[in-house]
């Protein structure tokens, strides 16, 4: 069988040209092609014998079954707790649902051919593309027969898996890498053992990675980060064409290209295209690709097309025979529809023609009189019994019958993989590369992230030294006497504990690039638990680093014993304990593919780690049943190893003789005993051995096994996170199943009718019968009549925008970059303007400047509404659609638009009207069938026209900004959101939009064109004319070539300007521009507009105030909208509710019914003391939700004035407020009566614990939040500002011994929380204590007990359980708890009240501090030190 005749491509060898290039950069660029390269490449691989291998694909009978229904409840907290939801779940898990996604495909793809697929998003085209490039994990079953060549896809799973990839859709990488360290990365991770010319490995990826960034023009930004979200990195555009380089120096055999030209402008997408071809037929690859919107060149580009329609192969054949083929069904394009836009129209009930009877002689004779499909599954049978199908069986037979199940040629395909693999790498395996060169490799990437992030390091090591600064001074030369015994302990156990405090909140920031490792596992690049050992090894340096700047501290600052043994004893234990409990996090991290039940549990954890280590509660005083905590504890001997190395040396003097003081001057220490554990009757000194063997039964001896059980734990737990980072490197991303709000009609509907699918996006409904096709077509009609009386009572715009010699520069590193060259133009009532122009022309950035949404740089030029001053409020008077649909996931579209509505649109409406506008704006936009569907479920199309909606709610009197409204869209969706643009504009509406890739039809849709070349220069503005015949008369005059009859002007005009990442113009079009007519009459008609403008008044600002709505209304919906979030989120609230109760009962169980001893006061103390701990990890959740919402704040709703910075701060206080006050109450239940305290007690203690505490640690971890510019950063703070206010509470460090941070004592809430909590939870209690407590002292001759302890007990308390003997008197230090907390701990019952007000005033400040804080630092724009404002913002914004 003879495979089809590639297509000849023109200006192929023309792709190494681009102009821009820094004085750095070598001159490869300008001398690279190619074509030309490709083709040295193959001649020296034939010269040097090496062997090269082709893998094509043949497919029958493949069906493709995915879990979950297509549409679904969201789930809210209460249907969590409902049980008949329970039954439902279990069900579900023993019987989940399925579905079809895939039905009956077949087909081949031959090396050297390219497969285009076309499909509406949800129809299946990704599944496909995902399949064919064996990556099968996310679906439930793939059936059906599947061979590439002669391997299966098993076997190509488990040792050829690189050879073949699935390029995605997103653009995901590490951030903080370069364009060039990214590409080089993904070439050195593939580079083969067997390379041309015996050149080196490290030559190899010069030369690979340096032809891709020539190819593709990046040379100018290979030394710029990618970026993110939060970081300024390289454009979209061009981290697109990173992606694309990456995945080709990847050498797969086979690879599926899943939408790669989203956010690429059409001649940049054409050059992606032509270089796919010519890899393609160079390399003999086989290439498959999925596009939405291409243009007729691109479609002229591919060998094969299949046409997927609702999941079923309706075409799979020769391109060129494509259009024919479903014209002879019955089908015709509309005029100037490119073929690509014809086949997916006609899977569009609604975007297709019948062809009509003056066309008829169009269609084949034998064919003319066929009924015409119109479902899915009449296209597919009509398929089944067509020419083209049986052609294509005869092209698999053929197929089959050359090259599968050939002995001889997997044998050869093995062999020319092994030739490729390193010297030490398994002949089996995958990957190409030795396991130690993926390690060396994922370093040098990990030291290179690093760097890029090296603010987040310098700022941890910061946070440990500034720790150890605070503990040191604390515990500031520490007495060796027996007072120094307890802080001692306090200084060992806080050594310890500290680091795995802060490693913990490390566990949100490890889930981000787990979508990374898992998209370079599947490209065979590495292993993922090499990323995660690279990770370990890399950061202990730095470990190192910070760990000894912490234990030089506080080993030297407190004074602890000065002999080097013991220093680098306690600095061997605390660096072996850090890193044990750094991989610990990690491991839970990687266990989990969700960051919320990993968090939830590591709260859990760092409660069992401080509870269990032995320093609260001795391990004899544990337990049974939850003393074996203790011994899976690695920080309890990492503690008992350091305790016992100090206190071996110590032989302290007591500080605590009984009796001593007046009256006892005279007595011989044969009539005193220590009260300190481990004394011994007659003896004035204590030794450190017997006190700590004594009282935590730790032990010198038992020193290096507790190393050698640490440095196990260390193995264990790394060797738990390379194998979770081996096999779990799934990640919670939102499956493509569109959620409805309980209630629904839609979301009550039979599931295969349901709304959306597995696919990426949109609608996937069943196809319509006849009948039904009929009735629909009169619905519609009558739809149709009411949309255009809707759009008829829109509100008109009047006014004339214009703007004139606009000049925008901002400043890069030291130097200014101009982004906007004296741009003018005009946007008129009624007339649907397109900003155009190639990727990083300015187009975004003019729209910004225009609507008035930049932050930064410098603005010249002027800006008019009928030649007049903007309007004050002319932000609140303009709707602006972003690129990125930045929405509340949780809301619903409804919800969304009414949001917008009622916030945007004036007072003087009402809500109800306000609400009913909103609901035409959903009949505007087509959303009443996902009117209550989630918005962040929604696919591509809907989420956009939600965008829009959104803005049209406002009711914008001026003017609409809509940025790449079509990006990422299929045509038939593009071509909906520009209908819909277009009647909005033919009803009044001013509209300025920017656009990438527009086909003919859609180009048509425009009135007016401004075009900007690279620079933001201008090249044309003006009416665009009928087919374009203004804008072509143009260029034509200019010099440039004849525009073709059938071509589209908007790839015409890119590629005569030179548009494109290597394409340049030998004319310079923006001096064209200035010397034409069209120039001058442009400035001619902005002169014309600005002085009949100026004849009437200018346009009066709409708004009295800043905002539309009173601030009390704006709380109240943001309420509203922030309580549907949380109810929403079912996660969230049972993982904060969660921690409390697993927290409570833990803490309760292990000090079970405490008893009236010195031990069971002391195991109450802790208790509380160890309740008010667990705010750290009850504080850290609340930052993600926080941050996430007020992102989508300054991302869109606060340059469209929709509330005050303030309501939104008061409404998520509001919100979280009683769901944390319902977790402290949980938590109060499960431990207070577990404990022992007393009922009659309770009252206060819970008004205290489970309303105030909740009430504190929420405006403060707020206010952290609203500090911090990302999760990570606010994590780190919030561990650095727990730490301190715990350590001066007087528990750690008792206030008599503080010294000089007595100060801090009195300023730290917690102090005063503690001393409330415990002065007045177990105060005024008698003591009892046990016999070990019990100290024996020897009366003097003749004296008896009472009389000879009486002074003293009558001075400083306690009690003889033996008052009448004479000798071994029996004495306990104290009677009364009272008597053991003042002295000890300065807590007094008589307080409790003090201490409640003294707490309420802090809460009271930290809602200032909030709200301070969220001014100062996220609101206000700095003036009076504008360059510090900005240093501390770039380091923050570069740590993120």
């Amino acid at each position: 069988m003879v495979k089809p005749k590639p297509r000849p491509i023109s200006g192929l060898s023309d792709l190494q040209r681009r102009p821009h290039r820094s004085n750095s950069e070598t001159t490869l660029q300008d001398s690279f092609d190619l074509e030309k390269d490709l083709a040295n490449c193959v001649k020296q691989m034939e010269e040097e014998g090496v062997k090269k291998r082709t893998l094509g694909v043949v497919f029958e009978n493949l069906n493709v079954t995915g879990l979950g229904a297509s549409a679904s409840i969201q789930p809210t907290i209460g249907s969590v707790f409902n049980p008949a939801n329970l039954m439902r779940s279990i069900q579900k898990l023993r019987h989940p649902p399925l579905k079809q996604i895939l039905s009956d495909f077949e087909g081949v793809v031959r090396p050297g051919e390219m497969l285009l697929v076309l499909g509406r998003p949800g129809s299946g085209c990704s599944t496909f593309l995902k399949v064919l490039a064996n990556d099968r994990s996310e679906f439930h079953a793939v059936e059906g027969t599947v061979h590439y060549d002669s391997l299966t896809p098993a076997q190509l799973e488990k040792h050829y898996r690189g050879d073949v990839q699935y390029s995605p859709e997103d653009d995901v990488h590490f951030p903080t890498l370069t364009v060039d360290q990214t590409i080089r990365f993904a070439a050195a991770a593939r580079a083969p053992q067997n390379r041309v010319n015996g050149e080196s490995r490290t030559t190899y990826v010069d030369r690979m990675t340096g032809a891709m960034r020539s190819a593709f023009g990046l040379n100018h930004a290979k030394d710029t980060m990618i970026g993110n979200e939060w970081i300024r990195g390289v454009s979209g555009g061009e981290k697109k064409r990173v992606s694309i380089s990456e995945t080709m120096v990847g050498r797969s055999l086979l690879t599926s290209w899943d939408n790669s030209t989203r956010g690429l402008d059409s001649s940049t997408a054409l050059e992606f295209g032509r270089a796919l071809r010519l890899t393609t037929d160079k390399l003999q690859r086989s290439t498959v690709v999925s596009i939405y919107q291409a243009s007729e060149n691109l479609y002229d580009l591919f060998d094969k097309v299949c046409v997927i329609y609702e999941g079923r192969m309706v075409y799979f054949g020769p391109a060129s025979e494509a259009r024919q083929y479903f014209i002879d069904m019955g089908y015709e394009p509309v005029p100037r529809q490119t073929t690509p836009d014809f086949l997916v129209a006609v899977t569009n009930p609604n975007g297709r023609v019948e062809v009509s009877e003056r066309n008829e002689q169009e269609m084949n004779q034998e064919k003319r009189r066929r009924p015409i499909p119109r479902t899915a599954a009449e296209f597919a049978d009509y398929y089944k019994k067509s020419e083209t199908r049986k052609r294509n069986a005869l092209d698999m037979e053929d197929y089959k019958k050359t090259e599968v199940g050939k002995v001889e040629k997997l044998e050869y395909y093995r062999e020319s993989v092994k030739a490729e693999h390193s010297r030490h790498t398994r002949s089996e395996s995958p990957y190409i590369i030795s396991l130690p060169m993926q390690v060396r490799l994922a370093m040098r990437r990990r030291l290179q992230v690093m760097k890029g992030d090296l603010t987040t390091q310098i700022l941890n090591t910061f946070v440990y030294a500034f720790q150890a600064t605070i503990l040191g001074t604390m515990f500031l030369k520490l007495p060796v006497t027996t007072t120094g015994f307890f802080p001692r302990g306090g200084v060992m156990f806080f050594s310890t504990f500290a680091p795995a405090l802060f490693t913990s909140a490390e566990i949100p920031a490890l889930f981000f690039q787990r979508p990374i490792v898992h998209r370079h596992q599947k490209a065979a690049l590495y292993h993922p638990m090499i990323e995660a050992l690279a990770l370990t090894i890399v950061d202990i340096p730095f470990t190192l680093a910070t760990l000894t700047v912490f234990t030089i501290i506080i080993y030297f600052v407190v004074q602890l014993q000065q002999t080097a043994a013991q220093f680098f004893i306690f600095f061997l234990f605390v660096i072996t304990d850090t890193i044990a409990m750094k991989a610990f996090f990690r491991t839970l991290a990687a266990a989990f593919s969700d960051p919320a039940p990993a968090q939830a549990i590591g709260g859990v954890c760092i409660l069992v780690l401080a509870l269990y280590t032995g320093y609260q509660i001795p391990r004899p005083s544990m337990i049974g049943a939850l003393r074996w905590l203790s011994y899976i504890n690695p920080i309890t001997y990492s503690f008992e190893a350091i305790i016992t190395n100090e206190f071996h040396t110590i032989d302290a003097a007591c500080s605590s003789l009984v009796p001593s003081g007046p009256g006892y001057e005279n007595i011989s220490l044969a009539n005193q005993v220590c009260t300190t554990v481990g004394s011994q009757p007659g003896v004035g000194t204590v030794s450190g051995d017997t006190f700590v063997g004594l009282s935590f039964a730790y032990y010198y001896k038992n020193l290096w096994r507790n190393f050698g059980i640490l440095i196990a734990f260390a193995v264990f737990f790394i060797f738990c996170l390379l194998l979770f980072s081996e096999f779990n490197t799934s990640s919670s991303q939102v499956r493509s199943v569109v959620l409805f709000k309980n209630g629904s009609k839609a979301s009550l509907d039979d599931d295969d009718d349901k709304i959306g699918d597995e696919e990426k996006g949109a609608s996937r409904t069943r196809s319509p019968t006849i009948q039904e096709e009929l009735v629909y077509v009169n619905k519609e009609k009558e739809k149709e009549e009411q949309d255009e009386e809707v759009l008829q009572a829109a509100p008109k715009m009047t006014d004339i925008f214009s703007w004139q010699h606009i000049d925008y520069t901002v400043p890069v590193h030291s130097e200014h970059r101009q982004l906007l060259d004296d741009v003018s133009g005009f946007v008129a009532p009624g007339k649907l303007t397109a900003l155009m122009g190639e990727s990083g022309a300015g187009k975004t950035t003019l729209l910004n400047v225009l609507a008035e949404r930049t932050t930064t740089g410098v603005i010249t030029g002027d800006r008019f509404l009928n030649g007049q001053p903007l309007p004050m409020d002319f932000q609140a008077q303009t709707g602006y659609v972003q690129q990125m649909d930045t929405h509340v996931p949780l809301s619903t579209v409804r919800e969304a638009l009414r949001f917008s509505a009622r916030l945007r649109q004036p007072a003087s409406v009402s809500t109800a009207e306000k609400d009913a506008y909103a609901e035409k704006c959903l009949k505007w936009c087509g959303l009443e069938a996902y009117a209550d569907a989630m918005v962040g479920s929604l696919g591509v199309e809907h989420r956009k026209r939600t965008t829009i909606g959104v803005e049209l709610a406002a009711k914008p009197r001026l003017l609409l900004f809509l940025d790449e409204p079509t990006s990422g869209l299929d045509s038939q969706s593009a071509w909906a959101i520009m209908s819909f643009l277009r009647e909005l504009a033919d009803n009044g509406q001013a509209i300025l939009c920017t656009i990438h890739q527009p086909s003919a039809e859609l180009f048509s849709a425009f009135d007016r064109l401004l075009l900007l070349a690279r620079g933001g220069k201008t090249v044309f503005f003006g009416d665009i004319g009928e087919n374009g015949h203004n804008m072509i008369d143009y260029f034509q005059r200019g010099g440039a070539r004849t525009c073709g009859p059938q071509e589209n002007p908007a790839e015409y005009m890119l590629d005569v300007i030179g548009a494109g990442a290597t394409a340049t113009s030998a004319r310079n079009w923006h001096d064209v521009w200035l010397r034409s007519k069209e120039c001058t009459n442009l400035q001619s008609n902005l002169a014309t507009i600005h002085e009949d403008g100026r004849k009437g008044s200018p346009v009066d600002a709409s708004l009295n105030s800043t905002f539309a709505t009173s601030w009390a209304y704006q709380v109240r919906e943001l309420l509203r909208r922030q309580h549907y979030v949380f109810w929403r989120d079912p996660m969230y609230l049972v993982s904060k509710l969660a921690l409390n109760i697993v927290g409570g009962l833990l803490m309760g169980f292990t000090f079970w019914k405490a008893k009236d001893s010195i031990q069971g006061a002391q195991n109450k103390l802790f208790v509380i003391f160890m309740g008010t701990v667990l705010s750290v990890p009850l504080g850290a959740q609340l930052h993600v939700p926080y941050i996430d919402m007020r992102n989508i704040y300054e991302i869109r709703e606060r340059s469209s004035r929709m509330y005050h910075w303030s309501a939104l701060t008061l409404s998520q206080v509001a919100l979280e407020l009683p769901w944390n006050i319902l977790g402290s109450s949980l938590f109060f239940v499960c431990f207070y009566w577990t404990v022992g305290l007393q009922t009659d007690r309770a009252g206060f203690t819970y008004f205290i614990y489970g309303v105030s505490f909740p009430i504190y640690y929420t405006t403060i971890a707020l206010a952290i939040g609203a500090l911090s510019p990302s999760a990570e950063i606010a994590g780190l703070l919030w561990s650095l500002g727990f730490s301190f206010v715990l350590t001066f509470n007087g528990i750690l460090q008792p206030f008599s011994q503080l010294g000089w941070w007595q100060w801090m004592y009195h300023l730290s809430p917690y102090t005063y929380l503690v001393e409330a909590l415990i002065g007045q939870g177990f105060g005024h209690e008698e003591i009892t204590c046990a016999a070990k407590e019990l100290v024996t002292i020897q009366p003097p001759s003749g004296e008896v007990c009472s009389s000879y302890m009486g002074p003293y007990i009558s001075s400083f308390g306690g009690y003889l359980t033996n008052p009448d003997a004479t000798s071994a008197c029996q004495f306990c230090s104290a009677r009364t708890t009272d008597q053991w907390l003042g002295p000890t701990f300065n807590m007094f019952y008589s307080h409790h009240w003090r201490d409640f007000g003294l707490f309420w005033a802090y809460i009271l400040f930290n809602f200032a501090l909030l709200f301070f804080i969220t001014y100062y630092v996220r609101i206000r724009t700095h003036k009076v030190f504008p360059f510090l404002a900005k240093k501390i913002g770039s380091i923050f914004s570069r740590s993120n």
